[in-house]
């Protein structure tokens, strides 16, 4: 393990799945991501326009580099069906290093 990997997570909410894996093949085709886990549906409640929402979403992460994380969540936002995307950007603290190696290699 290695610590100031320089590598994200960027954790994203879809509509459905359909669209997490759209635009998640879009990622890696384009080397905006090394990797995308779709991690399933889930269930938000949030806030919007002055009153609590609930909906069935589906959540996912994207391995990318950290000087990739600013076009990916761009790139992202542009894709994504929502106003207002919730797309966020993780640290990655420590990983293997063949592991920060691949995610490296693999964005450009």
């Amino acid at each position: 393990m290695t610590a100031h990997s320089g590598i994200v997570t960027v954790y994203a909410v879809f509509a459905d799945r359909q669209e997490a894996d759209r635009i998640g093949h879009i990622a890696v085709a384009e080397r905006l991501a090394a990797c995308v886990n779709i991690l399933g549906q889930t269930e938000s409640i949030y806030w919007w326009n002055g009153k609590i929402e609930t909906g069935s979403e589906c959540a996912a992460l994207f391995k990318t580099t950290a000087d990739s994380a600013a076009a990916l969540s761009a790139r992202i936002a542009e894709l994504h069906s929502y106003e207002n995307p919730a797309i966020t950007v993780w640290p990655i603290a420590h990983a293997p290093l063949l592991y920060i190696r691949w995610v490296k290699d693999e964005c450009r």
